[in-house]
């Protein structure tokens, strides 16, 4: 299920916003946030770019946007399934398949890989900061599975960052014209890393992950 189809009525003023910085995400990833210009993104939307200029004050703001709107629907989630009573390999399927979807629905995927070094330090501060909100969370679940025995021992640092890197690497092959769609590719991911953590051939009393022969 994608983000959007939980979330109540969106403000029209949003909604364009929102409008804009999918625009904004696919120039800046096609062309680089250099390359991209205001007047690309404006064309694409048959806006004007002092229009355009109504919503965002300048490209840098536009750029920032994009990484705080994708943040705040990760974190949304996380909040969500933070509430949810159910184990933690479920919490953590739901959570997976939430992620994908935000990477291939929202903003196109392209915006929690844009330059975000672009960004002044105080945005990038802000930035930062709720990124590591949102691992942090995803630790913290993990972590909650290990301690239950749903999942191996191991370093749910380490953990986090490869299935965080696993999903965010889907804008490098994914293709809207593809057979895949949005909720195959989700399920596909949350059912093979909710096996992975689960499947007792990982299981180690040192709490070290080792793979099994052949594998």
């Amino acid at each position: 299920m994608s983000p959007q189809s939980t979330s109540k009525k969106i403000p029209r003023s949003i909604e364009k916003r929102a409008e804009i910085l999918r625009s904004a995400a696919a120039a800046f990833h096609r062309r680089g946030y250099t390359g991209a210009s205001v007047r690309e993104i404006a064309d694409a939307l048959h806006m004007t770019k002092s229009n355009l200029y109504y919503y965002f004050k300048n490209k840098e703001e536009m750029l920032y946007f994009c990484h705080d709107y994708s943040l705040d629907l990760l974190l949304d989630l996380l909040a969500e399934v933070d509430q949810d009573d159910r184990p933690p390999d479920v919490k953590l399927r739901r959570l997976v398949e939430g992620f994908v979807h935000m990477i291939i629905d929202e903003l196109h995927g392209n915006a929690l890989t844009l330059d975000i070094q672009e960004l002044s330090p105080r945005l990038l501060r802000k930035v930062i900061a709720k990124r590591d909100r949102f691992e942090h969370g995803f630790r913290a679940l993990i972590q909650e599975g290990i301690e239950q025995g749903i999942f191996p021992p191991g370093d749910p640092k380490l953990l986090t960052f490869a299935i965080l890197g696993a999903v965010n690497w889907i804008t490098r092959w994914f293709d809207p014209r593809g057979a895949a769609s949005s909720d195959t590719i989700a399920r596909t991911f949350a059912d093979f890393i909710r096996a992975g953590l689960t499947n007792a051939g990982l299981r180690t009393k040192t709490g070290r992950a080792h793979y099994r022969s052949g594998v």
